[in-house]
């Protein structure tokens, strides 16, 4: 594909760099699609819903369950052992609480998840088996991002949220690092010293801007979910005639839903699993 040219044309122009810098590099251009995105704005601008972030939270379970897995499966692989921080750096656990204090104890049963975040967990999963030195991509990407921004996100969660006790942030807090900086430094610098092939150096850079599309297509698959949901609340709150109705579990709310939201919802699901060809490359 013509980004994939691109991409690797970029990397071949700047093979003296770490791999640390060559990623940032090649990923410029996504990191500020991402950060414009309009979930991102709603975090920057302080303005973030309950909605939104339980909803978040839910992709950011399957997401992170997939790469974890994968990385403690593949974690004695050249590639991934060097960056192989469960301890310090591991979300599950922290994902889990807050979805079982916003959600309950039977929190499993009702997460959603958009189509967009189904294929990020299914490619996280193929390069586990097939390709594990580009879970280096995803790892840097995921990890670091959440460690740069955890801290600052957090509170802005926290304000935005009402969130006083500030439980329902476990994703936000890292215990096992001391200082975000210093093991980003050695996170860095774990990852500069895996060799790769220059074949291998090129997928990784290629993985890396995947990365960013992942993520990019899970947060606006979550705002139109969230749109969908708001709509149908506004349309049921101005009409009083009754429906024949069944529940839905959207961002935590139960909501009363007729048969022509159901298939409106099946659409846009059975739509954006359709996308996978465009969008998996």
């Amino acid at each position: 594909m013509e980004t994939e040219k691109k991409t690797q044309t970029t990397a071949e122009q700047i093979t003296d760099m770490d791999l640390s810098e060559q990623i940032k590099k090649v990923t410029k251009e996504s990191h500020v699609r991402a950060e414009n995105t309009e979930m991102m704005l709603s975090f920057q601008k302080g303005q973030v819903t309950l909605p939104q972030y339980k909803l978040l939270l839910s992709s950011l379970y399957e997401i992170y369950q997939a790469l974890e897995e994968e990385m403690d499966r593949n974690s004695n692989h050249p590639a991934v052992a060097p960056i192989y921080f469960p301890a310090e750096l591991a979300r599950l656990e922290s994902i889990e609480k807050d979805l079982e204090y916003f959600y309950g104890q039977d929190w499993r049963e009702k997460i959603v998840v958009p189509a967009a975040t189904k294929r990020y967990c299914h490619r996280l999963r193929q390069i586990g088996k097939e390709n594990p030195e580009y879970l280096v991509s995803h790892a840097y990407t995921r990890y670091l991002g959440d460690l740069s921004g955890g801290q600052v996100l957090g509170r802005i969660a926290q304000r935005s949220m009402g969130l006083t006790s500030g439980e329902g942030l476990s994703f936000f807090a890292f215990p096992g690092v001391s200082s975000p900086n210093l093991f980003k430094q050695l996170y860095r610098s774990r990852m500069n010293s895996v060799e790769l092939t220059m074949e291998q150096r090129n997928g990784v850079l290629e993985e890396a801007v995947r990365a960013f599309e992942f993520n990019i297509q899970v947060f606006d698959d979550l705002q139109k979910m969230l749109r969908l949901t708001e709509n149908h609340l506004q349309n049921s709150s101005t009409h009083s005639k009754p429906v024949n109705v069944k529940t839905l579990e959207i961002a935590g709310t139960i909501i009363n839903t007729s048969p022509l939201i159901r298939i409106v919802l099946g659409l846009f699901v059975a739509l954006a699993t359709v996308s996978i060809g465009i969008h998996v490359f």
